[in-house]
């Protein structure tokens, strides 16, 4: 039977990153994210709910993550869940966490006037995988202009 594991989630950091290296140089940086969500009760009363996602990220995409987020900033993670599961020390009890190993993230905003000091990111370090191509620039487009009927609507 095939299967499919794909999370894709928008939410605020609820901590600065953690970024940590690996004894081979591999960086890992692990985020909270809390994502909200809001709706009305059938009285009509705005509720709102709180989840909060563990998200482990490796490699550049965890060193660009350390270097430009911080607590607060909005992002957008896309990746795959884990089940992690451990025997706690303490208690001797199984125990288990959902999580998050992102794969692509975005920011969501400039981070202007933040503690990055208003440095944006470089174009590469958004978490694009080098499979896609950034957009082209905005700008005129060469060529003649296209006739009436060959606009789509």
């Amino acid at each position: 039977m095939a299967s499919f594991n794909k999370v894709i989630l928008v939410g605020n950091l609820t901590r600065d990153p953690e970024l940590r290296y690996t004894p081979s140089g591999t960086a890992i940086a692990k985020i909270g994210l809390a994502v909200n969500r809001s709706w009305r009760s059938e009285t009509g009363e705005t509720r709102e709910e709180v989840t909060f996602v563990d998200v482990d990220a490796f490699g550049k995409q965890a060193e660009t993550i350390g270097q430009y987020l911080r607590k607060g900033r909005p992002i957008l993670v896309e990746g795959r869940l884990r089940m992690d599961q451990w025997e706690d020390k303490q208690t001797g009890q199984k125990r288990s966490r959902l999580g998050v190993v992102l794969e692509v993230f975005r920011f969501l905003d400039s981070g202007q006037g933040r503690d990055t000091g208003g440095a944006v990111p470089p174009q590469g370090g958004s978490g694009y995988s080098e499979s896609q191509s950034p957009r082209p620039p905005a700008g005129p487009q060469s060529g003649p202009p296209p006739e009436e009927d060959d606009v789509p609507f």
